[in-house]
This record gives structure tokens, C-alpha cells and sequence, in this order.
């Protein structure tokens, strides 16, 4: 990382902006909608998981990475769907589907849909699209990711019936431009769309965010709104919850992870099972004792492919979560984040802090704390 900007100097820096926030008042920007005199409080959890055919799917016409085909197949997703619910009943998720799941004419993606399209009728998931595989913007152009953007609504639509319209989009992380088209033209008001933590690793970056909502801003879209001139009224969530102390170095520097959190990629399968798991939930903790004491409320997420499978770890996590805090509310993406806008009008207000220490894992040293 560069010498003038340490992840110590961004938090500092960023203190100060909401700071300046803050003093600008609520009748900063316009509101968006009804807002709620009352705090927003809880313990808020959201997974998504992604269906797809190919590893990357950079455009609708161009992949990169491996063939996942067998790995996406209904069998797949029913155990993934199992899982969640064996770790959460009555928990709601949303699912991700790329394009060309949306548009694959095999059996198996066509049972693959009405699946998905069941789960919506039975469970209340939330079905919506993720465009590039995460990265859309690094890919193609914002016009032609739009488009993109507006036809696979309008499959997915088509695909669960009776005028469905998902409330989010999962995207990894999406340009300013595009996520002010969100709200704009297709009337969706949340986006998961940065990744604070990401330096280093997937070949993209989105480093600089901050990992609760905000509004963003139209000059970019890791920067929250500062007045009315730049406000887009689009809900922007980090997608991976991450451990502070691994997170401030950059990808696997010096042999680490820096997106060690929830993610099972980076805990049970780096780690192994059991302190893998450890480093899950104490992830968890940093948001839901200290965090949501310091904020009045706390927010975990993650993004699980299907393909990469860890469905026991996904029923262990969850289970473990509602044993230890057993008033968290697990919801969809659009659920949680058109939550939180009702009792956030604008960036104003935000004052998101935290006091962490490592957890002991690999990267997380117990003596340090952030």
C-alpha cells in the first residue's frame, strides 16, 4: 500500500468526513422516503449465494476461468438451500444468478430456474442478477452493462412471474454511473455494490469503502454522498464481512488473507475446520457485542457460490450466530438494505464505529486492535 495511504490514515480521515456530515444536518439532501424517527437497532444477517455457469462471466458473450456448469446443478442448490434453512428456519437469502444461468437452454439450468423461482413462492428468497461475475465495470462499458443489467431483470421477472421485481443487485462492486441507474430507471434502491476490503485479490479492487450502508456518491462509488448535487438514492452494502486486523493488509501479503472473515474460502478452507470456524464466528462478534454497542446495531454479510459447496459450514455458522445472538434477523439483501434506508434519509447521520481486537487467527494478532 502506498505511504500516504495507510488504512490507519483512511479511518482517520473518513472520521473527519462523517464528522463534517454530521454538521451539515439532516436537510442536507432531500429525503428518499418516509424516514423513521427511530434509531435503526437489531442484529441484521444476510447471505447470498451466486448460481452460475461459468467462473467469470465478463460479459454476456466473453468468460474467463473454469466451466462450474456441474457444480451449479439443481442438486447443488438444493443443498444449499437445505442447509441454510437447517442452520436458520424461516430465514430468507438471496440468490444470484449470472447470465448465462439466466439464459443456459440445458435441462438442468431450465430445472435450475424453476428451482430458484420456487424458493421465491415457498421461502420469500429474493432472485436477482449479478452481472460480470462481481466485476462488471472492469469488463465492459457502463452503457452495455446497463442494458445488460435491464434485460436480465426482465428474465428473472419472466422467471419467478406474477410481476416480480427484485428489491437488490449483487454486483461485487458497480461504478457510480450504473448504480444511480439502478435507482433511476429500474427502481431498485439497494446494491451490493463494493467490497471494502478488496485489495489485491480477483484481479479487481474496490478498496476504500466503508462496511456499512451508505449512500454513494456520483463522482464514485466508494465515496459517500455529500450533499444533494452528488446523492444517489441507491443503498450501497459491502459484500463480505470481514476481519479488521486481516483486512488492513493487502491481498495474501507476507502469507496472509486479507479477506478473512466469514467467507469459508478464507477460514475452514485456509485455516481447517475447527479454528476456521472459530474465526467466523469471532468475526461475527466485532459487529454484533462491541459493534452494536458502539452503532445500536450490527450488520454481517457474506457471498457463497454454490459451486465451491461448504454447505455444513454454512448450517454450522448460521446455528452458531442464533445460539449466540438469538435476536438476529436474517433477511435478504433488498429486505435489509430497504431497512436501514428507512431510517437513513441521506449520509448525514452516519457515524459507524468500531473497536476490535485480533481473534488469535492467522493475521489477527491477539495483542494488536484496531
Amino acid at each position: 500500500m502506498a505511504n500516504s495511504w495507510t488504512r490507519r490514515e483512511f479511518l482517520n480521515r473518513a472520521s473527519y468526513s462523517a464528522a463534517s456530515l454530521a454538521i451539515a444536518g439532516k436537510s442536507a439532501i432531500a429525503l428518499p422516503s418516509a424516514v423513521s424517527a427511530q434509531p435503526f437497532q437489531g442484529r441484521f444477517l444476510t447471505h447470498v449465494s451466486v448460481v452460475r455457469v461459468n467462473q467469470i462471466e465478463v460479459t454476456p458473450t466473453r468468460n474467463i476461468g473454469e466451466d462450474e456448469a456441474p457444480l451449479n446443478s439443481p442438486d447443488h442448490i438444493r443443498s444449499r438451500r437445505e442447509a441454510f434453512a437447517d442452520g436458520c428456519p424461516g430465514g430468507k437469502m438471496t440468490w444470484a444468478v449470472s447470465w448465462l444461468a439466466l439464459n443456459d437452454t440445458r435441462r438442468e439450468y431450465q430445472d435450475a430456474r424453476h428451482l430458484l423461482a420456487s424458493y421465491h413462492d415457498k421461502y420469500g428468497d429474493e432472485i436477482t442478477f449479478i452481472p460480470g461475475g462481481y466485476f462488471a465495470p472492469m469488463y465492459d462499458t457502463r452503457q452495455h452493462n446497463q442494458q445488460t443489467i435491464h434485460n436480465a431483470l426482465k428474465l428473472i421477472g419472466k422467471m419467478v412471474g406474477n410481476n416480480y421485481r427484485p428489491q437488490s443487485l449483487v454486483a461485487g462492486f458497480l461504478d457510480a454511473d450504473s448504480q444511480n441507474y439502478l435507482a433511476t430507471e429500474e427502481g431498485i434502491h439497494v446494491c451490493q455494490g463494493q467490497i471494502w476490503s478488496q485489495h489485491g485479490i480477483d484481479n479487481g479492487d474496490g478498496d476504500g469503502g466503508i462496511c456499512y450502508p451508505y449512500y454513494p456518491s456520483r463522482e464514485h462509488y466508494l465515496k459517500p454522498a455529500q450533499g444533494k448535487a452528488d446523492f444517489i438514492d441507491c443503498v450501497c452494502l459491502d459484500g463480505w464481512t470481514c476481519d479488521f486486523l486481516t483486512a488492513r493488509r493487502e491481498g495474501f501479503q507476507g502469507g496472509f488473507n486479507s479477506r478473512q472473515g466469514i467467507g469459508p474460502i478464507e477460514t475452514v478452507g485456509d485455516l481447517g475446520i475447527a479454528p476456521g470456524r472459530k474465526e467466523m464466528l469471532d468475526t461475527v462478534a466485532m459487529h454484533f457485542d462491541q459493534g452494536h454497542a458502539l452503532n445500536g446495531f450490527g450488520f454481517v454479510t457474506a457471498i457463497w457460490e454454490t459451486s465451491l459447496g461448504h454447505d455444513a459450514d454454512l448450517t454450522w455458522w448460521l446455528q452458531a450466530v442464533k445460539n449466540r445472538w438469538p435476536d438476529t434477523q436474517v433477511m435478504t439483501e433488498g429486505a435489509f438494505g430497504l431497512e436501514w434506508r428507512k431510517h437513513y434519509a441521506n449520509n448525514a447521520n452516519i457515524n459507524y464505529r468500531f473497536d476490535a481486537k485480533g481473534t488469535g487467527a492467522k493475521g489477527s494478532e491477539p495483542e494488536l486492535e484496531i
